[in-house]
């Protein structure tokens, strides 16, 4: 689909974010996974789908949990209108990231996406606790976050300089953004290590265009693209693409398992 064309469709932040993390998830699946490889991925935080059925029309089996009821509805109506093949490799579960224990067996996935709000909600250590857990060895973990050090890009773009100044002396945050500061690269890499999956890479998402961003060139995405791994624009993105890989030697779980839902 021409960029253009789906930014007027789908809203320009929306699809650009959406854009980006795909291509940033294509080249980590490529650099950790052999070629041609069926991947089980969990999706944890659906929002209205668009990552699980590209994965799903690359070939790979996609469980997704959702919390929100309309979003979850959203998702299924989305399926419906997609083949056959593609619908027998997704499956929709109704939760959320902290309620992987309920669901999954430990290690039960080979790439775990953690593209929700969850951890801009003070929730952090307990989500990707849950998420870390179904991660089989040799997996990937994708976490999409809140740049708490670029608050302040957003409301100054817009000249809307109290919010900015909040932001920077750190007494609000910019406008529809959670009060609860999400951690940065730093903070989550200990956080990763600590959990047996250690920060490999990570990208900005949304440096040039925020949520008043009109996009009409589709050239807007290939330049986000690239600011997102390049220094130092990757460090002022609205959003933070975080990526870890749990060691291929861990034992885990019997291979046997194939991911499916605990039941016990």
């Amino acid at each position: 689909m021409n960029a253009v064309n789906a930014v007027n469709r789908a809203g320009p932040a929306s699809l650009i974010r959406q854009e980006v993390v795909a291509r940033q998830l294509e080249l980590e699946i490529a650099e950790h996974f052999p070629v041609g490889r069926r991947l089980r991925v969990l999706d944890t935080g659906l929002g209205d789908g668009d990552q699980a059925l590209r994965l799903a029309r690359a070939g790979h089996t996609v469980t997704g949990l959702e919390s929100d009821p309309a979003l979850l509805a959203g998702v299924r109506e989305a399926l419906e209108r997609e083949p056959e093949g593609i619908r027998e490799r997704v499956r929709v579960v109704a939760g959320s990231g902290q309620d992987t224990g309920a669901h999954f067996l430990p290690g039960s996935f080979d790439v775990v996406l953690r593209h929700g709000p969850a951890l801009a909600t003070g929730n952090a250590d307990t989500t990707l606790a849950g998420v870390a857990r179904v991660l089989g060895p040799g997996g990937l973990l994708s976490l999409l976050i809140e740049n708490e050090a670029a608050r302040a890009m957003e409301p100054g773009h817009l000249g809307d300089w109290p919010t900015a100044l909040a932001a920077l002396e750190g007494a609000g945050s910019a406008e529809g953004a959670s009060p609860v500061a999400a951690p940065g690269p730093e903070a989550l890499a200990a956080a990763l290590s600590g959990l047996g999956t250690p920060l490999t890479r990570w990208y900005g998402v949304q440096v040039f265009t925020g949520a008043e961003a009109v996009v009409d060139d589709e050239r807007a995405v290939d330049a986000e693209e690239l600011a997102g791994r390049t220094d130092p624009y990757r460090g002022v993105a609205r959003l933070l693409h975080v990526c870890g890989t749990r060691p291929s030697g861990e034992a885990d779980r019997d291979p046997s398992d194939g991911g499916h839902e605990n039941r016990a």
